[in-house]
């Protein structure tokens, strides 16, 4: 575990918000910086996002009656209190971050087309002499509509005197299951137009028919029980340095849901991490002797990595991802940027310090 690092973020969250808008400043470069401006290349780091469920099953009071009084198969009866959790779905996403040992200066000869360079605020290099425009975060999913919410219920505001007066579970019971073939009669006469003193206009019905179904809903679970479940989210981040063989991200139970790498009570989930492209090389170069000569700029050409997260012999997510780290650095020379009349502007990946376009 030695290689592998691994943080836990955050837990409880219902849903995933949407990602920041990258912030960014604008340095020059001008006599007073020696006509430089310093920037970080990144590294990558992963963050894997964990979609799990807590679902809460209570036995009904009349669980055994439910098919005297209400002809309910047992499958469809809760006969006992359980908590369990499942494991959902896996996401990856790789950012970028200033990795502290990948600095750099960008110099330029004076007089030349008062270059200035865009960075993050943690110094990541964004764009040279071009506007700096953040990608729109990705729209989300947002579920609208779905069945109405039924109107909370008492069920104790129902019981009826005989209902209280009952003298034994059975009895009590026989008489939840007739209130509840009561209610179902009160709906269909609703329904059908027999029912009397029925509200005339449709918003009205609505409102009697949505307390008349919370009503029986509410006593119906007093045979089957009932059952809630909780979406929750986690995340862990893993910084690649090398490859990973089974590498234990986490555990997981089926009781307890999310627990650390070294708790026995679950089962691990693995990450599998392989090198699979370390980048174009083509150019035969010294980054870190040619970065000290004046009048050069340092970028990323980032590798890549197969990554799959496998809970037991099941495959919760495989993908080939870009690893900053696992890539070389090239050079370009300001030079570039001498030429009046047709100045060069230079886009970069701020999250993996590569050249998105060159434009002139």
């Amino acid at each position: 575990m030695k290689r592998l690092n691994i943080l836990l973020l955050l837990s409880l969250l219902a849903s995933i918000p949407l990602a920041a808008q990258t912030k960014v400043v604008k340095m020059s470069a001008t006599k007073s910086t020696d006509y430089g401006v310093e920037y970080f290349l990144p590294k990558t780091v992963l963050t894997i996002g964990v979609e799990y469920s807590k679902t809460t099953r209570k036995a009904g009071s009349y669980a055994k009656y439910a098919g005297k009084f209400l002809g309910l198969d047992e499958k469809s009866i809760i006969s006992e209190d359980e908590i369990y959790y499942t494991l959902d779905k896996i996401n990856v996403e790789s950012k970028g971050v200033p990795d502290k040992q990948e600095s750099y200066l960008a110099t330029f000869k004076a007089k030349t087309t008062a270059p200035f360079v865009y960075l993050t605020e943690d110094g990541l290099i964004c764009t040279i002499n071009a506007e700096y425009e953040a990608p729109k975060p990705a729209d989300q999913n947002i579920k609208t509509g779905g069945a109405p919410k039924l109107p909370a219920v008492n069920v104790q505001s129902m019981y009826t005197e005989e209902y209280l007066r009952a003298g034994s579970t059975l009895k009590m019971a026989e008489i939840a299951a007739k209130q509840i073939y009561k209610l179902r009669e009160s709906r269909n006469d609703l329904l059908t137009g027999d029912a009397e003193n029925a509200p005339r206009d449709g918003e009205g019905i609505k409102v009697v028919l949505a307390n008349l179904e919370a009503q029986e809903k509410a006593m119906v679970e007093l045979f089957t029980g009932t059952s809630v479940t909780e979406k929750l989210y986690s995340e862990f981040e893993v910084e690649p340095v090398t490859d990973l063989n089974k590498e234990i991200l986490f555990r997981f139970s089926k009781y307890l849901g999310i627990v650390d790498a070294d708790d026995l009570s679950g089962s691990p989930v693995y990450i599998n991490l392989v090198k699979v492209d370390e980048g174009n090389n083509d150019i035969e170069t010294d980054p870190k002797k040619k970065a000290k000569e004046p009048e050069s700029i340092v970028y990323n050409v980032p590798g890549k990595a197969s990554v799959e997260i496998l809970f037991g012999t099941n495959s919760l997510y495989k993908n080939t991802l870009q690893i900053a780290q696992f890539g070389n650095r090239q050079i370009l020379a300001t030079s570039l940027f001498e030429d009046k009349k047709a100045p060069v502007k230079i886009y970069f990946y701020p999250n993996t310090g590569a050249i998105k376009q060159i434009i002139q």
